[in-house]
């Protein structure tokens, strides 16, 4: 079993659900315990051996981190710049981050603490995961520096309509480049995060407009000084965030560099995991591969290469589509969504009756 390298101490809801997960998607070769080829895929998967750690829930591999984005708001659904602005979940969200959630629980990880920002929307995607898991009893962080970018003067524009305005290249510039600020916004912005008390005693550190570059300096800051630490004593670490964020650190983890960085999109609320060496470098997955969702990471992504794959193609359409006209987050596509996933989680919430592993129901988003 492919994920037995992550780890190999299971939640109990995991006992019966593992080959379910993506990571497990070649175990079709090994069709019987002790058999020659379960024998040879076991010994190819097990090539660095680590101490166990007495400060994790988890006990064969002592660096295990995973990142979560959360699950859609209504400024995702309404395909709107959000960045530090505090939308709630939607219906369809909290759907989306129990379905993480689940995926999570039937990996077998066991966190130890969980870092998360100051906004909501990541913030009950964190309890609705820890509460699928059963882990509500651990601790959790927040911090102003793992809030979304600030995306400046376009906060609470419509995507597609910027776009249309400035065109592809200069939108994906200001979304995913790496020293682009998009156009500052003031105190007078209807959305200047100055207004919300919980920035009352750092109003002098809330930036106008952020490019990822300044987002790596000050999320860089939190993991230099709080999750790297955290990760190195042996806990298993989990960062429920946004996208921009996420992909700051992922950036670091990774050594994306600065021009190839713009190609680089993470979905809502698909688990992210990696193993890190003691160095805090990403070990690889176990084909010895980059994920086929992104091509940039060395890391499993639990929901599936072909689930990604389809969520960022759909997301990628959302904004830069201009010939799509309506909303690939509303109507009867979003609907299709909502049953699917009502359907994974299973009529009474108590557990996951279909599959995340290569969106084999047939889902399609576009």
């Amino acid at each position: 079993m492919m994920f037995s390298r992550i780890s190999t101490t299971l939640h109990p809801k995991a006992a019966s659900a593992r080959s379910l997960l993506i990571v497990a998607r070649n175990s079709s070769q090994s069709t019987a315990s002790g058999s020659p080829a379960l024998n040879a895929s076991l010994q190819q998967e097990q090539p660095v051996a680590l101490r166990k750690s007495e400060n994790s829930l988890n006990e064969d591999t002592p660096y295990n981190l995973c990142f979560l984005r959360h699950g859609q708001s209504t400024w995702n659904r309404d395909n709107r710049f959000i960045g530090w602005t505090d939308t709630p979940l939607t219906d369809d969200g909290v759907l989306e981050a129990r379905v993480a959630g689940q995926i999570l629980a039937e990996s077998g990880l066991l966190f130890d603490e969980v870092h998360t920002s100051l906004l909501r929307r990541s913030i009950r995607t964190t309890n609705l995961v820890l509460m699928e898991t059963g882990q509500e009893y651990i601790p959790v962080h927040k911090s102003w520096r793992l809030n979304e970018r600030n995306y400046g003067d376009l906060v609470g524009k419509n995507k597609k309509e910027v776009v249309m305005k400035y065109g592809v290249d200069k939108v994906k510039s200001w979304r995913r480049g790496w020293d682009d600020p998009p156009p500052p916004m003031d105190s007078s912005h209807p959305y200047w995060p100055g207004k919300d008390p919980r920035y009352r005693m750092m109003l002098d550190q809330i930036p106008p407009g952020e490019s990822l570059k300044m987002t790596v300096e000050r999320a860089g800051k939190y993991w230099d000084e709080v999750i790297a630490p955290s990760l190195k004593e042996g806990k298993t670490v989990l960062v429920v965030g946004h996208e921009n964020n996420l992909r700051s650190m992922i950036k670091r983890l990774e050594g994306i560099c600065d021009e190839r960085i713009i190609n680089l999109s993470l979905p809502r609320a698909v688990p992210l995991a990696y193993r890190l060496d003691e160095n805090l470098k990403p070990l690889g997955r176990s084909d010895g591969k980059m994920d086929e969702a992104t091509g940039f990471l060395r890391a499993d992504w639990l929901g599936g290469d072909d689930a990604v794959k389809a969520i960022l193609d759909r997301d990628h359409k959302q904004v830069y589509d201009t010939k799509i006209k309506h909303n690939l987050e509303k109507g009867t596509k979003s609907r299709a969504w909502r049953n699917w996933t009502e359907a994974t989680l299973g009529a009474n919430g108590s557990g996951l009756n279909g599959n995340m592993n290569g969106n084999k129901r047939g889902m399609k988003l576009d």
